[in-house]
């Protein structure tokens, strides 16, 4: 379970599906029996110290009005579409609950920064630039290729990596109908390699939770 703060106070938990039940009941043993309200976000725990917890709907699960129907909804098998970009590679799967049984990384190289100026450095850029649009190019090709086939039996798309290659990808107008599965969650990731595809399995099914304790 990772933490991290949230802007505006209070922290962001990261739950395992699996463990979200006993996580409310650690909760309740800290704070209080709490009470359950639906959101659109997904649940709102209140204790009665004035704790509050924001159970947010993983990707691709439907919306719950209580715990133990939110509980089943994110242990419940996804088909969850992963699209990984940054820089030069690009790493795509479909996973099946915790399971990886479609997936593809491809990397291309880019060259970094260079501190060459003048007309050097012009052309470095533009080569540089040149690299990136085929990486980016290439990523295209692999979502079509692997994504787009299963995108009427995806319940969610969840992108990872470096928003701006990850909007450029999912703009190509092939791919439209996997942008409309793409969900808001974005996976903070490293440069995608077949090890960081499958760690984004947990990541993309995780249950997000804003803590704020009591003032």
């Amino acid at each position: 379970m990772s933490s991290r703060p949230a802007a505006g106070g209070g922290r962001w938990v990261e739950v395992d599906p699996a463990r979200v039940g006993r996580w409310v009941a650690g909760f309740a043993d800290r704070h209080g029996p709490p009470t359950t309200t639906a959101r659109e976000y997904g649940l709102l725990l209140t204790a009665p110290d004035g704790a509050t917890a924001e159970l947010h709907t993983p990707p691709g699960a439907p919306a719950t009005t209580d715990l133990d129907a939110f509980v089943a909804a994110a242990i419940a098998p996804r088909r969850v579409g992963l699209l990984l970009a940054r820089k030069g590679a690009v790493a795509v799967g479909v996973a099946e609950g915790e399971r990886l049984p479609v997936h593809k990384v491809d990397t291309r190289y880019v060259q970094g920064r260079t501190a060459a100026g003048g007309w050097s450095q012009q052309r470095f850029a533009r080569r540089r630039d040149n690299q990136a649009k085929a990486a980016l190019a290439d990523a295209v090709e692999l979502a079509a290729r692997l994504l787009l086939p299963e995108a009427d039996r995806l319940d969610v798309v969840v992108a990872g990596g470096d928003r701006r290659a990850v909007d450029t990808v999912l703009a190509d107008r092939r791919l439209a109908p996997l942008a409309a599965l793409r969900t808001d969650r974005l996976l903070d990731v490293p440069e995608p390699r077949h090890a960081v595809l499958v760690a984004a399995i947990a990541a993309a099914r995780a249950v997000h939770v804003l803590i704020r304790d009591p003032a």
